[in-house]
């Protein structure tokens, strides 16, 4: 990847990043899945928020690599879709070339 291309990449995670810690249900769902992996449902139980409203946060938060999509295996044997925080915290960095966020990761 070019050094533009990089650099115009960085600047749209960057801009994903913000926009989804923007919102209080994104927030909400950041922190509920860095305690573990949480489904849909128990993430729409942890907001004030509709089932479509939680779902749209789910797709900003994974398309700035916030959270990531996992499968979680229930006692009986069944299996579903949740969602687990991938950061552990988030770097801000502001200088002439603009405001960078970036992402430390739970496993670094």
């Amino acid at each position: 990847m070019s050094s533009q291309a990089n650099d115009a990449a960085t600047e749209s995670n960057s801009a994903l990043a913000l926009d989804a810690l923007g919102d209080e249900c994104a927030r909400i769902i950041l922190v509920a899945t860095s305690e573990g992996p949480r489904t849909a449902k128990e993430l729409t139980a942890r907001t004030d928020s509709s089932s479509a409203t939680v779902y749209r946060r789910i797709n900003n938060l994974l398309e700035s690599d916030l959270i990531a999509e996992c499968i979680r295996f229930e006692e009986d044997g069944s299996h579903t879709t949740a969602y687990e925080a991938t950061v552990d915290h988030l770097r801000v960095d502001i200088d002439t070339g603009g405001i960078d966020v970036t992402p430390v990761r739970s496993d670094e």
